[in-house]
């Protein structure tokens, strides 16, 4: 029987949509939670909590409150950190409130420069501002065009400063961040990268098209996959103002609907997942991830389906020509 028949006969059972998915979250609930998950990052050997902390949690915020933060994540099992100079002031926040655990986290930071000059002039400063002769892991920041594959992996582009500063021991790991599937296709051609950054969440797999080819070449290579927007529902429509404003996009809201997708974007071959930068909504996920099950087929099935309505943040293709 095709798995659609399969959903087609559970629904016509007499279990709507919701109750379909509200049986999935019912396991989860009677599950007792547990510390949170670890899962090897690609073939780097490393372990990484499957939720982390981006830096635009702190960023805004007083140094006081930023260090009471990263240390409750510390003392909740978090152990990767992700930040970038676009992200505000959050470098600033991040490195005197990570300097007492610094060496017993994963620290990953980016650039958007695309060329070796301004890239090396941004990792220096960003090693300065967080406190640290070394991270983690550097990441090509939001390639998401052409150009930007041009540029980063073409003569004087940024890829050399990231090969250089690995060997000088700068940073450990390199890894891209994207925002087009064509551009992340096209960079892991490019370079053999260790770690992807890309947006993973049911309402851009399905209706969207968008991650499905980028995580099945990323897992065929043995990268580590990070998910980026796993809480995102859907774009604002225009003029519309947003509710949480270090959420370019509109969130999901409630621990029900935010549960759902944390899941499902973690029983893909995911090791960790970033929450919105809303301190809140970060929380939120933070808890659901200690007690994650994996979604069934009919769940994921369901998923599809709900999806339909989305007007999802990413598509694919989003290049022309």
């Amino acid at each position: 029987m095709k798995r659609s028949d399969f959903f087609k006969l559970t629904v016509a059972a007499g279990l709507g949509l919701e109750a379909v998915l509200d049986r999935g979250l019912e396991a989860s609930e009677q599950k007792v939670p547990g510390p949170l998950p670890r899962r090897p990052l690609g073939k780097t050997g490393e372990l990484l909590s499957v939720i982390g902390l981006g830096g635009i949690v702190v960023s805004g915020e007083e140094q006081v409150h930023a260090d009471k933060i990263v240390r409750e994540a510390y003392e909740e099992g978090i152990n990767y950190f992700d930040v970038a100079p676009t992200y505000g002031n959050a470098e600033d926040r991040l490195g005197p409130a990570l300097e007492p655990f610094r060496k017993e986290v994963f620290l990953a930071c980016k650039t958007a420069e695309r060329d070796q000059k301004g890239s090396e002039k941004e990792l220096n400063q960003s090693l300065e501002k967080l406190r640290t002769d070394y991270l983690d892991l550097y990441q090509v920041h939001a390639v998401t065009t052409k150009e930007d594959i041009d540029k980063a992996f073409g003569p004087g582009g940024a890829m050399e400063t990231f090969v250089r500063a690995r060997q000088q021991g700068k940073v450990r790991y390199l890894g891209f961040s994207a925002h087009s599937v064509e551009a992340a296709m096209a960079a892991m051609d490019r370079f053999d990268f260790d770690t992807i950054l890309f947006p993973i969440n049911y309402g851009c797999w399905f209706k969207g098209n968008f991650g499905p080819q980028v995580v099945e070449k990323a897992h065929s290579k043995g990268m580590g996959i990070l998910a980026l927007k796993p809480g995102a529902h859907s774009r604002r429509k225009k003029g519309e103002e947003g509710k949480y404003k270090k959420c370019w996009y509109l969130p999901l809201e409630s621990e029900k609907e935010i549960a759902r997708s944390y899941y499902f974007t973690l029983s893909l071959p995911v090791t960790a997942a970033l929450p919105p930068g809303e301190e809140k909504l970060w929380r939120m996920a933070l808890g659901i991830a200690k007690s994650f099950i994996p979604v069934t087929e009919v769940e994921s099935l369901a998923l599809k389906e709900k999806a339909a309505s989305i007007d999802p943040l990413f598509e694919y293709p989003a290049w022309q020509g």
